[in-house]
Protein backbone atom coordinates (compact mmCIF):
# COMPACT_ATOMS: atom_id res chain seq x y z
CA UNK A 1 0.00 0.00 0.00
CA UNK A 2 3.00 2.29 1.07
CA UNK A 3 4.30 1.35 -2.07
CA UNK A 4 1.53 2.24 -4.45
CA UNK A 5 1.17 5.44 -2.32
CA UNK A 6 4.72 6.79 -3.15
CA UNK A 7 4.68 5.58 -6.93
CA UNK A 8 1.65 7.83 -7.37
CA UNK A 9 3.20 10.69 -5.36
CA UNK A 10 5.97 9.90 -7.72
CA UNK A 11 4.60 10.38 -10.89
CA UNK A 12 2.68 13.85 -9.43
CA UNK A 13 6.09 14.95 -8.54
CA UNK A 14 7.75 14.72 -12.01
CA UNK A 15 4.53 15.97 -14.09
CA UNK A 16 4.85 19.32 -12.04
CA UNK A 17 8.58 19.04 -12.38
CA UNK A 18 8.21 18.87 -16.41
CA UNK A 19 5.56 21.21 -16.15
CA UNK A 20 7.59 23.70 -14.66
CA UNK A 21 10.31 23.30 -16.95
CA UNK A 22 7.71 24.01 -19.76
CA UNK A 23 7.48 27.64 -20.90
CA UNK A 24 4.65 27.06 -23.45
CA UNK A 25 1.11 26.62 -21.63
CA UNK A 26 -0.19 23.16 -22.28
CA UNK A 27 -3.16 24.35 -23.63
CA UNK A 28 -1.48 26.44 -26.58
CA UNK A 29 0.63 23.16 -26.75
CA UNK A 30 -2.44 20.97 -27.71
CA UNK A 31 -3.81 23.96 -29.53
CA UNK A 32 -0.87 23.78 -32.11
CA UNK A 33 -1.33 19.46 -32.36
CA UNK A 34 -4.27 20.02 -33.20
CA UNK A 35 -4.25 22.41 -35.76
CA UNK A 36 -0.93 20.08 -37.49
CA UNK A 37 -3.09 16.81 -37.32
CA UNK A 38 -5.72 18.59 -39.16
CA UNK A 39 -3.61 19.25 -42.02
CA UNK A 40 -3.00 16.74 -45.06
CA UNK A 41 0.51 15.17 -43.90
CA UNK A 42 1.47 14.88 -47.71
CA UNK A 43 0.24 18.43 -48.36
CA UNK A 44 3.25 19.18 -45.39
CA UNK A 45 6.58 19.80 -47.70
CA UNK A 46 10.00 20.35 -47.08
CA UNK A 47 11.00 23.67 -45.56
CA UNK A 48 7.17 24.65 -44.69
CA UNK A 49 6.80 25.82 -41.37
CA UNK A 50 4.60 23.28 -40.53
CA UNK A 51 7.14 20.66 -41.22
CA UNK A 52 9.51 22.21 -38.80
CA UNK A 53 7.14 21.57 -36.16
CA UNK A 54 8.08 19.16 -33.74
CA UNK A 55 6.66 18.70 -30.37
CA UNK A 56 9.22 16.69 -28.55
CA UNK A 57 10.06 19.85 -27.22
CA UNK A 58 8.69 23.33 -26.31
CA UNK A 59 7.57 25.26 -28.63
CA UNK A 60 7.90 28.77 -27.38
CA UNK A 61 11.28 27.66 -25.90
CA UNK A 62 12.13 26.55 -29.58
CA UNK A 63 10.67 29.01 -31.41
CA UNK A 64 12.74 30.37 -34.47
CA UNK A 65 15.01 27.49 -34.18
CA UNK A 66 15.46 24.52 -37.09
CA UNK A 67 12.50 22.60 -34.85
CA UNK A 68 10.05 25.57 -34.67
CA UNK A 69 11.16 28.00 -37.66
CA UNK A 70 7.92 29.78 -38.10
CA UNK A 71 4.25 30.44 -37.72
CA UNK A 72 3.65 31.13 -35.07
CA UNK A 73 4.16 33.97 -31.99
CA UNK A 74 4.39 33.91 -28.34
CA UNK A 75 4.51 36.01 -25.82
CA UNK A 76 5.10 36.06 -21.69
CA UNK A 77 1.87 36.06 -19.99
CA UNK A 78 1.47 37.47 -16.46
CA UNK A 79 0.59 33.81 -15.41
CA UNK A 80 4.38 32.87 -16.07
CA UNK A 81 3.85 30.43 -19.32
CA UNK A 82 4.26 31.50 -22.65
CA UNK A 83 0.79 31.66 -24.57
CA UNK A 84 0.53 31.44 -28.76
CA UNK A 85 -0.92 35.24 -29.90
CA UNK A 86 -0.12 34.43 -33.37
CA UNK A 87 -0.63 32.10 -35.96
CA UNK A 88 0.36 33.20 -39.36
CA UNK A 89 1.32 29.72 -41.49
CA UNK A 90 3.15 30.41 -44.98
CA UNK A 91 1.46 30.01 -48.20
CA UNK A 92 2.72 26.36 -48.86
CA UNK A 93 -0.36 24.85 -50.48
CA UNK A 94 -1.52 23.00 -47.21
CA UNK A 95 -4.63 21.05 -47.38
CA UNK A 96 -6.68 19.67 -44.74
CA UNK A 97 -9.26 21.20 -42.48
CA UNK A 98 -9.37 23.84 -39.23
CA UNK A 99 -9.89 21.14 -36.07
CA UNK A 100 -13.34 20.65 -34.26
CA UNK A 101 -11.70 21.58 -30.95
CA UNK A 102 -10.06 25.34 -31.30
CA UNK A 103 -8.71 26.46 -28.15
CA UNK A 104 -6.26 29.26 -28.02
CA UNK A 105 -7.27 31.71 -25.41
CA UNK A 106 -4.87 34.26 -25.91
CA UNK A 107 -4.72 34.08 -29.97
CA UNK A 108 -4.79 37.36 -31.69
CA UNK A 109 -3.78 36.90 -35.00
CA UNK A 110 -4.56 33.87 -37.00
CA UNK A 111 -3.86 34.01 -40.71
CA UNK A 112 -3.94 30.66 -42.79
CA UNK A 113 -4.62 32.51 -46.15
CA UNK A 114 -3.70 31.35 -49.77
CA UNK A 115 -3.57 27.40 -49.18
CA UNK A 116 -5.81 24.93 -49.95
CA UNK A 117 -7.75 24.60 -46.71
CA UNK A 118 -11.23 22.97 -47.07
CA UNK A 119 -13.94 21.65 -44.51
CA UNK A 120 -16.10 24.39 -42.67
CA UNK A 121 -15.27 27.00 -39.72
CA UNK A 122 -15.66 25.44 -36.19
CA UNK A 123 -18.39 26.85 -33.73
CA UNK A 124 -15.02 26.54 -31.50
CA UNK A 125 -13.42 29.85 -32.76
CA UNK A 126 -15.84 31.36 -30.31
CA UNK A 127 -12.96 30.74 -28.28
CA UNK A 128 -10.80 33.09 -29.59
CA UNK A 129 -11.99 35.86 -27.65
CA UNK A 130 -8.98 37.77 -28.10
CA UNK A 131 -8.76 37.47 -31.70
CA UNK A 132 -8.04 40.69 -33.67
CA UNK A 133 -7.58 39.89 -37.26
CA UNK A 134 -8.94 36.47 -38.65
CA UNK A 135 -7.55 35.75 -42.26
CA UNK A 136 -8.66 32.62 -44.02
CA UNK A 137 -8.86 34.44 -47.41
CA UNK A 138 -8.34 32.34 -50.97
CA UNK A 139 -8.64 28.22 -49.41
CA UNK A 140 -11.51 26.09 -50.03
CA UNK A 141 -13.84 25.87 -47.05
CA UNK A 142 -17.48 25.50 -47.54
CA UNK A 143 -20.33 25.59 -45.68
CA UNK A 144 -22.07 28.55 -44.04
CA UNK A 145 -20.37 31.39 -42.36
CA UNK A 146 -20.72 30.31 -38.02
CA UNK A 147 -22.66 32.68 -36.42
CA UNK A 148 -19.89 32.35 -33.73
CA UNK A 149 -17.33 34.81 -35.53
CA UNK A 150 -19.97 37.30 -34.42
CA UNK A 151 -18.83 36.95 -30.91
CA UNK A 152 -15.22 37.94 -31.14
CA UNK A 153 -16.01 41.57 -30.46
CA UNK A 154 -12.39 42.71 -30.49
CA UNK A 155 -12.28 41.80 -34.10
CA UNK A 156 -11.11 44.27 -36.30
CA UNK A 157 -10.32 42.98 -39.69
CA UNK A 158 -11.77 39.90 -41.06
CA UNK A 159 -10.97 38.37 -44.22
CA UNK A 160 -12.66 35.10 -45.65
CA UNK A 161 -12.97 35.88 -49.48
CA UNK A 162 -12.60 33.80 -52.21
CA UNK A 163 -13.87 30.73 -51.08
CA UNK A 164 -16.54 28.45 -51.51
CA UNK A 165 -18.87 30.03 -48.45
CA UNK A 166 -22.63 29.39 -48.79
CA UNK A 167 -25.73 30.46 -47.01
CA UNK A 168 -26.51 34.12 -45.78
CA UNK A 169 -24.23 36.62 -43.22
CA UNK A 170 -25.36 35.83 -40.08
CA UNK A 171 -27.23 38.19 -37.99
CA UNK A 172 -24.65 37.90 -35.05
CA UNK A 173 -21.57 39.95 -37.68
CA UNK A 174 -23.67 43.25 -36.31
CA UNK A 175 -21.81 42.61 -32.83
CA UNK A 176 -18.83 42.80 -34.21
CA UNK A 177 -18.36 46.67 -32.95
CA UNK A 178 -14.35 47.05 -33.16
CA UNK A 179 -14.45 45.24 -36.73
CA UNK A 180 -12.79 47.92 -39.50
CA UNK A 181 -12.34 45.44 -42.60
CA UNK A 182 -14.15 43.00 -43.73
CA UNK A 183 -14.15 41.35 -46.96
CA UNK A 184 -16.65 38.37 -47.71
CA UNK A 185 -16.06 39.06 -51.53
CA UNK A 186 -16.16 35.89 -53.67
CA UNK A 187 -18.02 33.00 -52.38
CA UNK A 188 -21.25 31.87 -53.19
CA UNK A 189 -23.63 34.01 -50.05
CA UNK A 190 -26.69 34.21 -50.47
CA UNK A 191 -29.89 35.73 -48.95
CA UNK A 192 -30.23 39.31 -48.03
CA UNK A 193 -27.46 41.78 -46.42
CA UNK A 194 -28.36 42.30 -42.81
CA UNK A 195 -28.35 45.92 -41.02
CA UNK A 196 -24.76 46.43 -39.99
CA UNK A 197 -25.37 49.93 -38.64
CA UNK A 198 -24.26 48.77 -34.96
CA UNK A 199 -20.38 48.51 -36.66
CA UNK A 200 -19.24 52.25 -35.71
CA UNK A 201 -15.58 51.18 -36.75
CA UNK A 202 -15.83 49.43 -40.43
CA UNK A 203 -14.55 51.61 -42.93
CA UNK A 204 -14.44 48.85 -45.73
CA UNK A 205 -16.28 46.28 -47.02
CA UNK A 206 -16.57 43.91 -50.18
CA UNK A 207 -19.18 41.85 -50.71
CA UNK A 208 -18.59 41.40 -54.33
CA UNK A 209 -19.03 38.55 -56.53
CA UNK A 210 -21.80 36.85 -54.38
CA UNK A 211 -25.21 35.98 -54.50
CA UNK A 212 -26.87 38.59 -52.39
CA UNK A 213 -30.49 39.64 -53.32
CA UNK A 214 -33.34 42.08 -51.87
CA UNK A 215 -33.36 46.38 -51.54
CA UNK A 216 -29.59 47.08 -50.69
CA UNK A 217 -31.08 50.72 -49.98
CA UNK A 218 -32.99 49.01 -47.13
CA UNK A 219 -29.52 48.31 -45.42
CA UNK A 220 -28.92 50.24 -42.54
CA UNK A 221 -25.02 50.95 -43.09
CA UNK A 222 -22.56 52.55 -40.61
CA UNK A 223 -22.01 56.34 -41.75
CA UNK A 224 -18.03 55.31 -41.04
CA UNK A 225 -17.61 53.49 -44.48
CA UNK A 226 -14.93 54.51 -46.37
CA UNK A 227 -14.87 51.98 -49.35
CA UNK A 228 -18.24 49.66 -49.69
CA UNK A 229 -18.04 47.38 -53.16
CA UNK A 230 -20.95 45.16 -53.82
CA UNK A 231 -20.79 44.59 -57.32
CA UNK A 232 -21.77 41.38 -59.03
CA UNK A 233 -24.66 40.05 -57.16
CA UNK A 234 -28.67 40.56 -57.23
CA UNK A 235 -29.49 43.37 -55.70
CA UNK A 236 -31.64 46.03 -56.54
CA UNK A 237 -33.42 49.41 -55.52
CA UNK A 238 -33.46 53.08 -56.16
CA UNK A 239 -30.65 55.43 -54.66
CA UNK A 240 -32.50 57.20 -51.68
CA UNK A 241 -31.76 60.76 -51.40
CA UNK A 242 -30.11 60.83 -48.45
CA UNK A 243 -26.97 58.83 -49.75
CA UNK A 244 -25.09 61.56 -48.27
CA UNK A 245 -25.40 60.60 -44.86
CA UNK A 246 -22.17 58.16 -45.79
CA UNK A 247 -20.23 61.29 -45.06
CA UNK A 248 -16.89 59.63 -45.76
CA UNK A 249 -17.19 57.56 -48.29
CA UNK A 250 -14.54 57.97 -51.03
CA UNK A 251 -15.10 54.59 -53.33
CA UNK A 252 -18.50 53.59 -54.20
CA UNK A 253 -18.89 50.00 -56.73
CA UNK A 254 -22.69 48.79 -57.10
CA UNK A 255 -22.00 47.46 -60.56
CA UNK A 256 -23.14 44.60 -61.80
CA UNK A 257 -26.26 44.68 -60.07
CA UNK A 258 -30.13 45.17 -60.31
CA UNK A 259 -30.66 48.84 -59.26
CA UNK A 260 -32.73 51.37 -61.33
CA UNK A 261 -34.47 54.45 -61.61
CA UNK A 262 -33.18 57.52 -60.68
CA UNK A 263 -28.72 58.16 -60.30
CA UNK A 264 -29.14 61.19 -57.72
CA UNK A 265 -27.06 64.44 -57.97
CA UNK A 266 -25.57 64.04 -54.19
CA UNK A 267 -23.38 61.47 -55.71
CA UNK A 268 -21.97 64.20 -57.82
CA UNK A 269 -21.19 66.74 -54.92
CA UNK A 270 -20.36 64.54 -52.36
CA UNK A 271 -17.50 65.85 -50.57
CA UNK A 272 -15.66 62.53 -49.96
CA UNK A 273 -16.00 60.81 -52.76
CA UNK A 274 -13.28 59.96 -55.44
CA UNK A 275 -14.58 56.81 -57.74
CA UNK A 276 -18.25 55.80 -58.75
CA UNK A 277 -19.06 53.00 -60.46
CA UNK A 278 -22.48 51.92 -61.16
CA UNK A 279 -22.15 50.08 -64.63
CA UNK A 280 -24.27 47.33 -65.56
CA UNK A 281 -27.06 48.35 -64.15
CA UNK A 282 -30.65 49.73 -65.37
CA UNK A 283 -30.59 52.37 -64.18
CA UNK A 284 -32.63 55.08 -66.58
CA UNK A 285 -32.15 58.98 -65.72
CA UNK A 286 -29.00 60.81 -64.35
CA UNK A 287 -30.26 63.69 -61.65
CA UNK A 288 -27.99 67.23 -62.45
CA UNK A 289 -26.86 69.15 -59.44
CA UNK A 290 -28.40 72.74 -58.93
CA UNK A 291 -25.57 74.05 -57.70
CA UNK A 292 -22.16 74.10 -59.08
CA UNK A 293 -19.88 70.59 -58.65
CA UNK A 294 -16.64 72.52 -58.17
CA UNK A 295 -16.11 70.78 -54.61
CA UNK A 296 -16.40 67.19 -55.78
CA UNK A 297 -13.48 65.16 -55.46
CA UNK A 298 -14.57 62.37 -57.49
CA UNK A 299 -11.82 61.29 -60.27
CA UNK A 300 -13.35 58.39 -61.93
CA UNK A 301 -16.93 57.66 -62.85
CA UNK A 302 -17.93 54.36 -64.65
CA UNK A 303 -21.72 54.73 -65.16
CA UNK A 304 -21.72 52.75 -69.03
CA UNK A 305 -24.01 49.72 -69.39
CA UNK A 306 -27.33 51.25 -68.25
CA UNK A 307 -30.30 52.66 -69.74
CA UNK A 308 -29.95 56.57 -69.20
CA UNK A 309 -31.40 58.84 -71.41
CA UNK A 310 -31.21 62.12 -72.35
CA UNK A 311 -28.08 64.98 -73.42
CA UNK A 312 -24.82 64.22 -72.11
CA UNK A 313 -23.92 65.44 -68.88
CA UNK A 314 -22.47 68.38 -69.33
CA UNK A 315 -21.82 69.41 -65.73
CA UNK A 316 -19.07 66.46 -65.15
CA UNK A 317 -16.44 68.52 -67.12
CA UNK A 318 -16.42 71.28 -64.45
CA UNK A 319 -15.71 68.73 -61.90
CA UNK A 320 -12.12 69.59 -61.00
CA UNK A 321 -10.22 66.45 -59.78
CA UNK A 322 -12.35 64.36 -62.85
CA UNK A 323 -10.01 62.53 -65.30
CA UNK A 324 -11.82 59.14 -65.82
CA UNK A 325 -15.67 59.23 -67.42
CA UNK A 326 -17.05 56.40 -68.75
CA UNK A 327 -20.75 56.91 -70.50
CA UNK A 328 -20.86 53.55 -72.88
CA UNK A 329 -23.77 51.91 -74.02
CA UNK A 330 -26.32 54.50 -72.71
CA UNK A 331 -29.24 55.90 -74.61
CA UNK A 332 -27.41 59.67 -74.42
CA UNK A 333 -28.45 61.42 -77.47
CA UNK A 334 -27.54 65.20 -78.62
CA UNK A 335 -24.00 66.76 -79.31
CA UNK A 336 -20.77 66.24 -77.50
CA UNK A 337 -20.51 69.20 -75.49
CA UNK A 338 -17.58 71.30 -76.08
CA UNK A 339 -16.97 71.26 -72.32
CA UNK A 340 -15.56 67.84 -72.89
CA UNK A 341 -13.70 68.95 -75.34
CA UNK A 342 -12.15 71.47 -73.62
CA UNK A 343 -11.75 69.44 -70.67
CA UNK A 344 -9.64 66.67 -72.85
CA UNK A 345 -6.60 69.16 -74.60
CA UNK A 346 -6.69 72.52 -72.60
CA UNK A 347 -8.18 72.09 -68.73
CA UNK A 348 -8.62 75.10 -66.63
CA UNK A 349 -6.09 75.51 -64.22
CA UNK A 350 -5.79 73.64 -60.95
CA UNK A 351 -8.41 70.89 -63.08
CA UNK A 352 -7.62 67.22 -64.30
CA UNK A 353 -7.63 66.62 -68.19
CA UNK A 354 -10.08 63.73 -69.33
CA UNK A 355 -7.40 61.40 -69.82
CA UNK A 356 -10.00 58.77 -70.49
CA UNK A 357 -13.39 59.62 -72.23
CA UNK A 358 -15.73 56.75 -73.50
CA UNK A 359 -18.86 57.69 -74.72
CA UNK A 360 -19.33 55.00 -77.17
CA UNK A 361 -22.69 52.86 -77.83
CA UNK A 362 -25.26 55.76 -77.59
CA UNK A 363 -27.04 57.63 -80.24
CA UNK A 364 -24.95 61.07 -80.11
CA UNK A 365 -24.87 62.94 -83.53
CA UNK A 366 -23.26 66.52 -84.71
CA UNK A 367 -20.31 68.01 -85.15
CA UNK A 368 -17.01 66.80 -83.65
CA UNK A 369 -16.10 69.12 -81.32
CA UNK A 370 -13.01 71.13 -83.57
CA UNK A 371 -10.45 70.79 -80.08
CA UNK A 372 -10.81 67.16 -80.26
CA UNK A 373 -10.41 66.77 -84.35
CA UNK A 374 -6.37 67.42 -83.69
CA UNK A 375 -5.48 64.73 -81.31
CA UNK A 376 -2.95 62.93 -82.13
CA UNK A 377 -2.31 58.76 -80.84
CA UNK A 378 -1.17 58.74 -77.20
CA UNK A 379 -3.25 61.65 -76.28
CA UNK A 380 -5.86 59.87 -74.58
CA UNK A 381 -8.02 57.16 -74.44
CA UNK A 382 -10.81 58.85 -76.23
CA UNK A 383 -13.93 56.48 -77.28
CA UNK A 384 -16.85 57.80 -79.86
CA UNK A 385 -17.71 54.43 -81.76
CA UNK A 386 -20.80 53.16 -82.19
CA UNK A 387 -22.90 56.49 -82.41
CA UNK A 388 -24.56 57.92 -84.73
CA UNK A 389 -21.47 60.71 -85.73
CA UNK A 390 -20.89 60.88 -89.69
CA UNK A 391 -18.99 63.50 -89.60
CA UNK A 392 -16.29 61.90 -88.06
CA UNK A 393 -13.89 61.12 -90.67
CA UNK A 394 -11.80 57.88 -90.18
CA UNK A 395 -8.68 60.42 -90.92
CA UNK A 396 -8.76 61.96 -87.47
CA UNK A 397 -7.57 59.88 -84.84
CA UNK A 398 -10.28 59.72 -82.68
CA UNK A 399 -12.57 58.03 -85.30
CA UNK A 400 -10.07 56.00 -86.82
CA UNK A 401 -10.83 52.03 -86.88
CA UNK A 402 -14.15 52.53 -85.60
CA UNK A 403 -17.56 52.31 -86.74
CA UNK A 404 -21.23 54.36 -86.20
CA UNK A 405 -24.39 53.03 -86.37
CA UNK A 406 -26.57 52.87 -89.49
CA UNK A 407 -28.75 55.05 -89.99
CA UNK A 408 -31.98 53.56 -90.04
CA UNK A 409 -30.86 52.42 -86.53
CA UNK A 410 -30.25 56.18 -85.39
CA UNK A 411 -33.44 57.24 -87.45
CA UNK A 412 -35.70 55.17 -85.00
CA UNK A 413 -34.33 56.01 -82.00
CA UNK A 414 -34.66 60.11 -82.89
CA UNK A 415 -36.14 61.40 -85.63
CA UNK A 416 -34.31 64.22 -85.53
CA UNK A 417 -31.12 62.71 -86.13
CA UNK A 418 -29.73 64.59 -89.45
Amino acid sequence: MKMQFFLHFFSFFIFFVLLAQCKTHPIDIQGLQNLKNGINPKSIKPGSCLNSWNFTIDPCDHIFTDRFTCGFRCDLIVSGFYRVTEISLDQAGYSGSLPNSFNLPHLEILDMSYNSLSGSIPNSFSNLTRLRRLSLSKNSFTGPVTSSIGSLSRLQELFLDNNKFTGSIPESFNGLINLNRFELQQNNISGELPNLNQLGNLIFLDLSNNRLAGNFFTTNLPDSMIELSIRNNYLHGEFPLNFEELKFLQVLDLSHNLFSGMIPAVLFHHSSLQQLTLSYNNFTFLQVPEDLVLRSKLIAIDLSYNNLHGLLPAFMASMPELSALNLEHNKFTGVIPIQFAVKVVAPRNHTASFERLLLGGNYLFGPIPGPLMGLKPGSGNISLVDNCLYMCPDSVYICHGGYQKSLLDCKKFGPRIP
